[in-house]
């Protein structure tokens, strides 16, 4: 039945594809993941290798998936690139140990599932309904065939029915839901009185002597680093002025060698039968002829198909395959296809998957755009500029690198040569900079030797695709120790706030101990010149109330009747809370109410995850994972 989907394919996004049926490793391809090389191995499952190659090519494809999720809101900061390419090949070493287990265990998937699963993918669909047409142009685009994705497929479905039968067999008893519900409704009521740092600074004194004491003991803390201003001189293929319009010639010039591009190739409407094999391959053919002889006998082809079609993305539409055109489909279907004439019924076709009849409706003959097309001067004049500037941008970077080099006691050559100038930067550190100098790549340039004691040029640093820099030393300052008159006035305020912090805390304590002891927090609270905020009935998921005094409180013992329990919370900004806590009312769960139901299947989800996360770290022990350590990034490559 696969066959019926390879004669009708082509069409949008692997990607979407590869996510909605949850085949993680369509990134790379599971034949390509599977293969060896001679590059590093940078992780072996079991007795598999996966290969430096395969991680940067499943690295690159999730970053371009990111990339066209995100779209205009992908910023290349949001990526870490270590952290992004580990993540990606624990994935990897994950779903090879899933792909080593079910082979070992037998499970394999039908081709009714792989089928099923294609048909209800939307990005193969048109108008609801699957196109192969567009399901061959997906997979093209991506460099596969129908076979070699099924194959993919059939692995990623076979893993699946590992995922869901362990995360199937997660269960939660009423008891549970019901205990879960209660305390995830579970109300408090409390109050809390806060002790900040601030309020207790202005009774604070710090003297010169303090301050002199503190210097004298922790002066190191308060060096200077050393800092930096860069001149520098950028290349940018976006910002090079595009080429005015050429002549006519030239273009044409540009239209001869490769009107290819503005051609259209033949396509065939087509509706076609498929009778699978089923049990007996010769009582299919059988079938087959039979309905080719009503079809002889004039018999409506749709109706037909209708009627006796085992293709159930097509049968409703009376085989309708849309337009088709060669290199589409598989080879046999195709040289059927492609021998007939219009109108013309084939006789059976035998395909992996059964006998095919094939009806050509109607013929669109290759055309090629003329040179004087609107679309194609367009199309040819950004061709022209594209490629212009890009040999703009190649030859001026060759010639900045030259000119930085033989002249590197000055940036004006390189600044002439781009038509750009030399700017300068603000002051920055090694560790701090904003803009250019955030970037590691010219933070390493800029404190290399040559640049900072040889006061030379550097080499073209790369700030992304087709975007170059060259630097050098404006300004340097050597760290240096600061003298106490410098820093005074930062100690005394260190000094002030941690002094206020301490006697916080320590008022804080003793008004925790007065609660424990049994005063009322009102009253203890006031004899500190604080007030009281009485929480009311509180969830824990409670909106505008401190997180970690909710935390806090949550936390505490259930009180006794008539009694309080006590205890503190550190918030922010180094503010510490008390807390007395009243009451605690539980939540009666409604056992038939939508709401405690679906929190019983979202508790069931819960545990069925962390059941599955179990299997796969006992499944990959029991293999024997050796992850090797991947080497640091290069800093002058550019960020993702």
């Amino acid at each position: 039945m696969l066959q019926t989907i390879r004669d009708r394919v082509s069409g949008p996004i692997i990607w979407a594809i590869i996510a909605l049926i949850a085949i993680p490793f369509a990134f790379v391809g599971i034949e390509s993941f599977q293969s060896g090389g001679a590059d590093p191995t940078v992780a072996k499952v079991g007795d598999q290798k996966i290969t430096s190659s395969q991680l940067e090519a499943a690295y690159q494809q999730r970053l371009q998936r990111l990339q066209q999720m995100l779209g205009e809101n992908f910023r290349s900061d949001m990526i870490e690139p270590a952290r992004f390419r580990e993540g990606v090949l624990q994935e990897m070493i994950q779903e090879t140990a899933m792909q080593q287990h079910a082979a070992e265990a037998g499970y394999t998937a039908s081709n009714a599932a792989i089928l099923d699963a294609i048909r209800v993918i939307p990005a193969f669909q048109k108008e609801g309904q699957f196109s192969a047409e567009l399901y061959r142009e997906a997979l093209s685009r991506q460099g596969l065939d129908p076979q070699g994705f099924e194959r993919q497929l059939r692995d990623g479905l076979s893993v699946d029915q590992i995922r869901d039968g362990v995360l199937a067999s997660a269960f939660v008893t009423p008891a549970e839901s019901a205990a879960a519900w209660r305390l995830a409704r579970q109300e408090r009521v409390f109050s809390s009185t806060r002790f900040k740092a601030a309020d207790y600074e202005a009774q604070i004194t710090v003297s010169d002597a303090d301050i002199t004491k503190h210097f004298a003991e922790q002066g190191d803390r308060y060096k200077a680093p050393e800092r930096l201003k860069l001149k520098v001189v950028e290349l940018d293929l976006e910002k090079l002025p595009e080429a005015p319009v050429p002549e006519a010639a030239v273009l044409k010039a540009l239209y001869d060698a490769d009107s290819n591009a503005f051609a259209s190739s033949e396509e065939r409407r087509a509706r076609h039968l498929l009778i699978a094999f089923g049990a007996d391959k010769s009582a299919a053919l059988k079938k087959a002829q039979e309905a080719k002889t009503r079809l002889d006998g004039k018999a409506d082809f749709a109706a037909v198909a209708g009627e006796l079609s085992d293709d159930p993305g097509s049968k409703a539409n009376g085989g309708d395959l849309g337009w088709v055109r060669k290199g589409l489909m598989t080879p046999k279907f195709e040289e059927s296809l492609f021998a007939l004439q219009k109108g013309q019924v084939s006789e059976p076709v035998e395909t992996e998957f059964g006998w095919h009849l094939i009806k050509l409706e109607d013929v669109k003959p290759a055309v090629t755009k003329a040179f004087e097309d609107p679309t194609v001067q367009a199309e040819l004049l950004t061709r022209y500029r594209k490629r212009d500037v890009e040999k703009r941008f190649q030859e001026l970077s060759e010639k900045i690198d030259e000119l930085a080099f033989e002249k590197n006691s000055t940036l004006d050559p390189v600044a002439e040569a781009v038509g750009g100038r030399v700017e300068t930067t603000d002051w920055f550190t090694r560790t701090s900079g904003t803009g250019l100098t955030a970037n590691q790549a010219i933070t390493q340039a800029a404190f290399s030797p040559e640049v900072l004691q040889d006061n030379e040029n550097s080499k073209p640093i790369s700030l992304g695709a087709n975007h170059v820099a060259i630097v050098r030393k404006a300004e340097y300052e050597p760290a240096r120790a600061r003298t106490i008159e410098e820093v005074r006035e930062q100690i005394r305020g260190e000094l002030k706030t941690a002094r206020a912090a301490e006697k916080a805390k320590l008022e804080a304590e003793a008004t925790l101990k007065a609660v424990e002891a049994g005063a009322p927090l009102a009253t203890v609270a006031a004899e500190h010149q604080h007030g009281v905020i009485a929480s009311g009935a509180v969830r824990r998921d409670a909106e505008g109330v401190d997180r970690a005094l909710l935390d806090a409180a949550f936390r505490l013992s259930r009180p006794a009747a008539g009694k309080v329990s006590v205890g503190k919370a550190e918030l922010a900004a180094g503010e510490i809370a008390v807390i007395a806590l009243t009451e605690v009312k539980d939540a009666t769960p409604e056992t038939d109410d939508n709401a405690f139901k679906q929190q019983s299947v979202q508790l069931k989800d819960a545990l069925a995850g962390a059941e599955f996360a179990s299997f796969r770290t006992d499944l990959e022990a029991r293999l024997g994972v050796d992850r090797k350590a991947l080497p640091a990034a290069d800093p002058t490559t550019p960020a993702p």
